[in-house]
Formats: structure tokens, C-alpha cells, sequence
């Protein structure tokens, strides 16, 4: 049986999406073999007869899966003697509520380092992303990452979630003593950031880093299969 993730790629072998980042470590989590193919952003429209427009997808032998979540579903049904993403349906409601809280996270990161990301972008894919996003935003990328170390703040104490239930709950994970889907969700996003980001997001003091650092080093040190920059400084 042959399994691919078609994963974004950036110049120097970069991998900055963060949903292709949860699905690697979901199926380290369900102990399920891959082959990690690739895919600039310009390319993404030429698998499977251009039907998806994003990454992640998932070919599992004769299957193919796209969207994060619903691969995520998937392995659950495909792969029930494996270890469960969401041991019930309560645990997949809270990792929902989880991608609830990151939409938020997103809007303040995203302006930070949109620019960084198209520094990155592999040189055929650079004039797409420029005016995809720039459509988007209804700005330049120049404009919408200028002053980008005043937003450093709001960034940080949207991360507030996390440190409370870490520090005051007394948890290792999201998830408890040991980590789940809703962990490699929120790394999926340091993951995207360190792959791009030029400017640490966080404090080298900062209680994140060592859940990071934990997350980072799960399953043979998936988190550490791509070059990274910093996260804190």
C-alpha cells in the first residue's frame, strides 16, 4: 500500500503550511508510514485534475483525502486498531474549539509575517501569492507587514488560551499528560511560523516554548523534519 501527503513546500525544502504540519503528526499519532511529496502553490491545481485548490491531500492506496480535518476523520475510520485522534466525540468537539480560538491567532499573526512567506514562496510561485493575497487584503504585502514589531504584543497575548491551561492546569499538553489532535493543531501554527518567520514570535522566557519544544520532539522529532528558524529570542 502506498500513502502520500502532497506537503507545501518553500525555497531551502521549507515546509510552512500549518495544516500539512497536523496531518504529519496525526499520522505519526495513528504510527502510519508516508511519503511526503513536495507541491509549490502553483502546483497544487495539477494533482488529481485540479479539483483541489490547497494542501493538505492524502492518497492512501486507491483513497484520496483532502482537508485537514477531514483526513484527520479518515484515519480514524481507515485506521480504528490504530491510536485514536479523538477518542470520543466530546475530545473532537474540543479540538473544534480549538480551530475556533486559531482563526483568531491567525488574524493577528498573518500581518506579521505575510511578507516573510512570500520571501519564501519558490520564485515561480512568488507573483501568484503577491496577487492572491494582496487581492485579498486589499493592500500591498508591504503594506500590511509595516511596523510588524509593534504587533508583536496582541500576537503574543493571543496565545493567553494556551498559557493558562498549561501553567495554571498544571498540563504538559493541550490534550493532558499526553498530546492529541488539539496540540498538533496549535503547533501546526509555530510550525508555519518558524518555517518562514524572520522574526520570533514569542520570548525565549515565554512558557510556550518548552510545550513547543515537547511537541517538537514527538514521535522521533517530527516537529525537527524541516529547516526552522527560531521561535523565541
Amino acid at each position: 500500500m502506498s500513502r502520500i501527503l502532497h506537503d507545501l513546500v518553500c525555497q531551502d525544502e521549507r515546509r510552512p503550511s500549518p495544516f500539512c504540519w497536523r496531518i504529519k503528526y496525526a499520522l505519526a499519532h495513528k504510527g502510519l508510514a508516508y511519503d511526503a511529496q513536495p507541491v509549490g502553490f502553483t502546483e497544487i491545481p495539477q494533482l488529481y485534475g485540479g479539483v483541489y485548490a490547497t494542501v493538505p491531500i492524502l492518497a492512501d492506496d486507491t483513497r484520496v483525502i483532502h482537508d485537514s480535518w477531514r483526513i484527520a476523520d479518515y484515519l480514524d475510520e481507515a485506521y480504528p486498531d490504530r491510536p485514536a485522534l479523538f477518542a470520543s466525540p466530546a475530545e473532537r468537539a474540543m479540538c473544534r474549539f480549538t480551530e475556533g480560538w486559531l482563526i483568531d491567532v491567525f488574524q493577528k499573526v498573518f500581518p506579521i509575517y505575510v511578507r516573510d512567506i512570500h520571501d519564501h514562496t519558490l520564485a515561480r510561485d512568488r507573483a501568484y501569492f503577491r496577487e492572491s493575497r494582496e487581492r485579498r487584503l486589499g493592500r500591498t504585502l508591504e503594506q500590511v507587514s509595516a511596523g510588524r514589531e509593534a504587533k508583536l504584543a496582541a500576537a503574543r497575548d493571543s496565545f493567553t488560551p494556551l498559557r493558562l491551561t498549561l501553567m495554571h492546569q498544571g498540563q504538559r499538553f493541550i490534550a493532558g499528560e499526553q498530546a492529541g489532535y488539539a496540540d498538533y493543531c496549535v503547533a501546526g501554527v509555530l510550525l508555519w511560523i518558524a518555517s518562514i518567520g524572520t522574526l520570533p514570535l514569542l520570548a525565549r522566557e515565554d512558557p510556550l516554548v518548552a510545550w513547543f519544544e515537547r511537541v517538537q520532539g514527538l514521535f522521533g522529532g517530527v516537529g525537527h523534519t524541516a529547516p526552522l528558524y527560531p521561535i523565541a529570542a
